[in-house]
């Protein structure tokens, strides 16, 4: 069951009232709400709501809490991705499985082979902030992910520690995720950076080399970026896992 954001204002004596616009189209107009039915609701918070409707409109929706609790749907480290953009289809894939692996942002990137221009993706912004809220929603997520503002790569890596940053890179690589996650500092950020279908150019490698970033592979299989996100964060999360409860040394 999808659970939709609403605010702790909004929320009094038992009783919650929706009246952010989208929201109460979806769930009036797109779910067809019915009176009796028990929705879910998520708050600022982090507090999540089951709620039985009790009236509606096209204007708002008026529901009685039945039970609340803190939502346990994170993980437990700040992990953050830096993408080179991709076509619409795959953007909007990659997007998507990122928020459902609980990543912290999504930092988008044009690299030296992006198959897209930045001129052609001029406010797409609000569209992929729409697709990673969508899979808030239907993954129930503790937060939303936000996608910021496409920025250079340089840039982006520069707000985190050379040691939390892992490139995924099959060329290059000087190292694997268990070792590149051994030295990671879990109480810091941390950032994963993956390039364009077409890998990134020998400048970019040159760039990399030279700050000494750590770029580890994947494997023997070559994955598209949509699915070397799932792959690489998913293997970056179980290491850090691992080495948390000390069954890696």
């Amino acid at each position: 069951m999808p659970h939709f954001l609403i605010n702790s204002n909004n929320i009094k004596d038992g009783f919650l009232k929706v009246n952010c616009p989208e929201t109460v189209h979806h769930l009036v107009c797109a779910l067809r709400l019915q009176k009796s039915e028990i929705v879910k609701f998520i708050d600022e918070n982090k507090v999540q709501y089951e709620a039985e409707i009790l009236d509606f409109s096209k204007k708002e929706v008026v529901a009685k809490v039945l039970s609340s609790e803190i939502s346990k749907r994170e993980l437990p480290y700040n992990i953050y991705l830096a993408q080179s953009v991709l076509k619409p289809e795959a953007e909007h894939l990659l997007i998507s499985n990122a928020a459902q692996l609980g990543l912290k942002g999504l930092y988008p990137f044009i690299s030296d082979h992006s198959t897209v221009k930045k001129e052609s993706i001029k406010f797409k912004n609000e569209k992929w902030q729409k697709v990673a809220d969508e899979a808030f929603k239907q993954c129930e997520r503790a937060d939303l992910m936000p996608v910021f503002e496409i920025s250079p790569l340089e840039e982006v890596l520069e707000k985190f520690d050379r040691e939390n940053i892992i490139i995924f890179a099959e060329k290059y690589e000087n190292t694997d995720i268990l070792a590149a996650a051994k030295t990671v500092d879990i109480k810091k950020d941390i950032l994963l950076v993956v390039g364009p279908e077409g890998g990134f150019s020998e400048k970019e490698f040159e760039f990399f080399k030279e700050k000494e970033y750590k770029m580890a592979t994947l494997g023997n299989l070559i994955f598209k970026a949509p699915n070397a996100v799932t792959a690489g964060a998913t293997n970056v999360i179980m290491a850090l896992n691992l080495y948390k409860e000390g069954f890696l040394a």
